[in-house]
């Protein structure tokens, strides 16, 4: 799978995800690898691309969530 794809599938589960549940970032490794079939290491690799230019952060609330900044 293409980095690109796999960088619109995280950012479109953590979008979903907004308001209803935090998601950790081993909450996204374990659902985009079991559902898109893809290693563990890609799926990491891939966040920590979003998380550099700043479209997805790490949010600390009891524990470090994953989340998309708040719009200024």
């Amino acid at each position: 799978m293409e980095k690109d794809e796999l960088k619109k599938i995280i950012y479109e589960l953590v979008e979903k995800s907004m308001g209803k549940k935090k998601l950790k970032q081993s909450d996204i490794l374990k659902k985009v690898s079991a559902d898109h079939g893809v290693d563990k290491s890609e799926v990491k690799a891939a966040l920590r691309e979003l998380m550099d230019a700043g479209e997805l952060i790490f949010t600390y609330f009891g524990g470090s969530f994953v989340e998309i900044p708040p719009k200024e």
